[in-house]
């Protein structure tokens, strides 16, 4: 037997929905199992930044490519993680 999903509030602003979340689980608001992938093209991501160790010739040849492409070497390699994971997810 299914348990019947509470009805999220309606919050005056921001705040308070995000004090709201802080104290509720989402599991008895929303059925997650319905939940389907959104993307947000518009939306600008936020970034982090993080130490990534590559074999020295590795860098080499993705400087030597980006130079190539007339892009900067970090931002090559941002678009082809990003085509590796948008395959694996297709």
């Amino acid at each position: 037997m299914k348990k019947n999903k509470k009805n999220i509030p309606e919050f005056k602003n921001e705040q308070e929905e995000r004090e709201f979340w802080l104290d509720n689980d989402s599991a008895e608001y929303i059925d997650w199992n319905k939940v389907k992938p959104v993307i947000m093209p518009k939306l600008k991501p936020s970034t982090e930044t993080i130490s990534l160790r590559l074999p020295e010739h590795l860098l080499f040849e993705l400087k030597l490519l980006a130079n190539k492409n007339d892009v900067p070497y970090q931002s090559l390699i941002k678009m082809y993680l990003q085509e590796k994971v948008k395959e694996e997810f297709n």
